[in-house]
């Protein structure tokens, strides 16, 4: 059985954090991926346990360093902000996948279907006819007030109500084993290209037990994203033209831009790209102008059309949105989308899908106070140093504050800031995110990790059988974010009949 680096005290940790559930105990250990709490190997990790076991120290080195190779010669980028080196970095990438068994992932698929349904009705609603607003089951202001709202989205056509046709939602692994919902991503959820990507490496660090493990394939994923965008347009058009919109070079995802335009053989654009003629999208081309009818945009709202939205812009298209009130071009996401995974309004959810599905939620939030209201407001002062504070429109691990980690002056500022706009900031508990196995400086290590599956909703909802798992490599950190240190490893969701307990082969 292979013993992480620091396994004696890990384990022994963990063994007693399970061992007792007295008030006055240290909070339980995070669930551990691949060992029980007797510090047992789980029985879907027994084939690449016993794979691990046969290799040297030497030999797993090396096959990080030839991973990250595969990296570096595909280019698998992305870009840090304000970063002191260089701006574009290889993704810190680890060998060993984290394996998940069919049943719990039946279990995440049913709730990630539920819950996309359910929000996509929502949005549907609220720029609509807005009953859920009127019946009390979400605060009108806390919606209409949002700056995710968009009022130019009112009473248009979405095909098939599917306002977030690409939808990244982050999942926690919580002590007890269980999974539950941290947040949605419905704009322009980033992240399958490494997915993808990582699947790839890992067919070659791990050949033989990934084939007897019976993993669930996902290199179809491009496939079904261009079937849900064409969907999109086909009761109109037979054979629409598809094309990705991007920011350009120097966006932080514009690799994975790149790649899933050549995977599903779509024209890659900038806004300089198309043009509006005739409450027309056109894209210029050395024959002329072909026109466009699916834009699938990796873009933000406020930079779609800078006719519509912030009029600074030269990243988007004037005319586009008038082109999309007329029914011409359809946008993948739907503008308007981000009202849906705000922050405030994810405290909302689980009621959300009862009103319009009359189900509890399959997969929970996770505890979550609302610093706009008054009461919730003096708990989350009283208690910074226990919770997490988030802004509301923040993202990439921006705009956070983690309690138990930060310093008395970090905690002071923070509830200055939460003080001078409370209704910007959410505050959770502490949640201790389950651990993987991790190969650190040669030596393998538990790291704490999350779970980003992707669900694409056309005239149907399909969540991909694979997702991308962050993770935190500095060790004892919570951030997963490539942006704040974070990296990814494969994901392997197994078959019902998979043979994870076979014995793989070299």
């Amino acid at each position: 059985m292979v013993e992480y680096g620091v396994a004696t005290a890990h384990r022994s940790d963990q063994a007693a954090a399970h061992a007792t559930n007295s008030p006055d105990a240290p909070p339980a250990a995070p669930y551990d991926e691949m060992l029980t709490a007797l510090a047992e190997v789980r029985p879907h990790y027994s084939a690449l346990d016993r794979r691990i076991a046969t290799l040297a120290a030497a030999e797993m080195s090396e096959r990080q360093r030839t991973l990250e190779r595969f990296f570096l010669l595909q280019g698998i980028t992305f870009t840090v902000y304000g970063g002191e080196s260089s701006t574009e970095r290889i993704i810190p990438t680890d060998l060993l996948p984290r394996i998940i068994p069919a049943a719990e992932w039946a279990t995440i698929e049913a709730g990630l279907t539920q819950r996309l349904r359910a929000l996509n009705m929502f949005l549907a609603d609220i720029y609509g006819e807005q009953q859920i607003l009127m019946d009390g089951v979400v605060p009108r202001e806390l919606v209409l007030g949002a700056p995710s709202y968009r009022r130019e989205m009112q009473n248009l056509y979405v095909p098939h109500q599917a306002y977030a046709n690409v939808c990244g939602s982050d999942l926690i692994r919580q002590p007890d084993g269980a999974f539950a919902v941290l947040e949605d991503n419905l704009r322009v959820p980033s992240g399958v290209s490494y997915m993808l990507a990582n699947r790839e490496a890992s067919r070659r660090t791990f050949p033989g037990t990934f084939r007897a493990a019976g993993v669930r394939a996902i290199d179809r994923y491009p496939d079904l994203l261009l079937a849900t965008l064409k969907g999109m347009a086909a009761d109109w058009r037979p054979n629409p033209q598809i094309v990705v919109l991007t920011p350009g070079v120097y966006n932080s995802a514009y690799y994975e831009h790149a790649y899933l335009a050549r995977l599903m053989g779509c024209p890659l654009v900038e806004g300089r790209d198309l043009v509006v003629h005739d409450n027309m999208v056109y894209m210029r081309t050395t024959t002329g102008l072909r026109r466009i009818d699916v834009i699938y945009r990796r873009v933000d709202d406020d930079f779609i059309d800078p006719l519509t939205f912030r009029r600074d812009s030269g990243l988007g298209v004037a005319g586009l949105f008038n082109v999309y009130r007329a029914g011409n071009v359809v946008i993948c996401n739907a503008p308007g989308t981000g009202v849906a995974d705000d922050k405030a309004v994810y405290a909302y959810v689980p009621a959300i899908i009862r009103y319009y599905l009359g189900e509890d939620a399959i997969l929970p939030n996770i505890e979550t106070y609302l610093c706009r209201e008054t009461s919730q407001l003096s708990h989350v002062l009283a208690n910074l140093d226990k919770l997490v504070v988030k802004a509301v429109g923040a993202s990439g691990g921006y705009g956070m504050l983690i309690g138990p980690h930060a310093s008395q002056q970090e905690r002071e500022d923070f509830a200055l800031a939460i003080k001078a706009d409370p209704a910007n900031y959410i505050a959770q508990p502490t949640i201790q995110l389950s651990t993987a196995p991790c190969l650190i400086d040669g030596v393998i290590e538990p790291r704490h990790v999350d779970l980003r599956p992707f669900i694409l909703s056309g005239e149907k909802i399909v969540v991909t059988p694979g997702a991308l798992t962050r993770v935190a490599l500095r060790k004892g950190s919570l951030v997963v974010n490539s942006s704040q240190g974070g990296g990814s490893k494969d994901t392997w969701i197994l078959e019902p009949d998979g043979a994870a307990d076979q014995e793989g082969r070299p």
